[in-house]
């Protein structure tokens, strides 16, 4: 299979391909509430967004392309100024992790690479700047002491950490959902919070995926998005949401 290469014009030519072929299905939509709605962002972190992350090399066109960065920054923002509250599932690797016995194709990827790792779970010696720390420029918001930063999840979906459980504690259920990686993290955080009755509007363009031989990983999540989700807003719109409360 050909090597995926995707620019501005792809990206927005696939979009609109896809929208096309998932026109007739239903859009549910979903209204912002204040106190009942947050933002959660997955993997806001180094090795997924900064070009000297150890998966740039196959996400950071996606990236690029999607101004990924950018948006979540735009999220946070108008988050913070809106008063929303925002959560941050993060994916950390400790030591013991790397002694699991049996792995998935992406966890082997992962725990080959040093991907998110941290020198144990009570230390934080090296983790300032390191492929494991959030994005710096995202820092400002999410040390402010006001957002939930919960347990790692450990695979892709946040049924390994306590994610639902905070959310529920702060009367939360309904979730704006941005973050990394699409077709991994982001689509099993999706598919779990549907699934314990939360509604779910997920952010297209403040995310992206790898694109490798085996396929398009932002193309897949797309669809299953389209397919799962209340609503999928760009930024623009998920702003807009928010701040029309």
């Amino acid at each position: 299979m050909k090597k995926i290469v995707t620019t501005l014009g792809a990206v927005a030519s696939l979009t609109a391909a896809i929208s096309s072929s998932l026109a007739a299905l239903p859009d549910p939509g979903m209204q912002i509430e204040k106190g009942r709605t947050a933002l959660v962002v997955t993997d806001p972190q180094n090795d997924f967004l900064s070009p000297n992350g150890v998966t740039w090399g196959v996400v950071g066109k996606n990236v690029e392309a999607n101004k990924t960065v950018e948006n979540i920054d735009d999220l946070f923002k108008v988050a913070k100024a809106e008063g929303i509250p925002v959560f941050i599932s993060p994916h950390y690797y400790y030591p013991h992790d790397h002694g699991w016995q049996f792995e998935g194709a992406l966890e082997k990827l992962m725990h080959d690479i040093g991907m998110f790792d941290r020198k144990g779970p009570l230390h934080t010696d090296g983790f300032e700047g390191s492929g494991a720390d959030w994005l710096e420029r995202y820092k400002p918001y999410i040390n402010d002491g006001h957002t939930t930063v919960t347990s790692p999840h450990k695979v892709y979906g946040p049924e390994t950490n306590d994610l639902v459980l905070q959310l529920r504690k702060q009367g939360i259920d309904k979730v704006v959902l941005a973050g990394m990686s699409a077709n991994l993290c982001t689509e099993s955080h999706m598919r779990e919070l549907l699934e314990q009755g939360f509604e779910v509007a997920v952010v297209s363009d403040a995310t992206a995926a790898a694109q490798v031989e085996e396929g398009d990983g932002y193309a897949a999540a797309l669809v299953n998005f389209r397919y799962m989700a209340n609503t999928v807003w760009t930024t623009d719109q998920a702003t807009q949401a928010m701040q029309a409360e």
